[in-house]
């Protein structure tokens, strides 16, 4: 089921008596008989066509996706364009330790880069200033819980790497049904 609660079917098991026949690839076998038999195919598809799975995970997870699925799992943002290089440098080392990460260095609020990155549905942001630069740490906020206060690179890094590796899906949105509409706010 999707997040909005419609099922879809993936995984498939069926037999073919067309594709084997004699007219296409002159296939045949002696059977217990000594008879010349047609085979049958038996053509799985245990996750469906690419294409199809990778739709209904999008639907699946309303384009939010856990960490270790997101295609961008964390943003660096600065809070004034001041702190750019070191915003560059936590990037860097986030990319270094195998995250795929991008970093937001425009001329504009905090609050905006926060909300852009809210709606791009982004799992973890990890903001720099003044302080964050003095004590070489991030202050992290995750898209489902908010803001989980500062803490050294380092270990920001192993809470994202930790999380990776657990593979853990938390519940994205709220609602009887785990979705939200964020137009309308109408849950579902």
């Amino acid at each position: 089921n999707d997040c909005l609660g419609r099922e879809w079917q993936l995984g498939t098991v069926q037999l073919d008596y067309n594709l084997p026949s004699a007219d296409r690839f002159e296939l045949e076998y002696v059977g217990s008989d000594n008879m010349a038999h047609q085979p049958v195919m038996i053509h799985r598809a245990p996750l469906g066509s690419m294409e199809r799975f990778i739709g209904m995970l999008i639907e699946h997870f309303a384009g939010a996706f856990p960490l270790w699925l997101a295609p961008e799992q964390a943003r660096v943002m600065v809070l004034s364009q001041k702190f750019e290089e070191y915003g560059r440098k936590v990037e860097a080392q986030l990319t270094a330790a195998g995250l795929r990460v991008t970093g937001d260095y425009r001329a504009e609020k905090i609050g905006a880069k926060i909300r852009d990155a809210q709606l791009e549905l982004i799992p973890y942001m990890l903001i720099v200033g003044g302080r964050e630069m003095e004590t070489d740490s991030v202050s992290v906020r995750d898209r489902i819980e908010g803001d989980l206060g500062s803490m050294p690179v380092a270990e920001a890094i192993a809470k994202l790497q930790g999380e990776i590796n657990a593979r853990t899906v938390r519940q994205t949105f709220s609602g009887s049904a785990g979705f939200v509409d964020r137009g309308t706010q109408n849950q579902y």
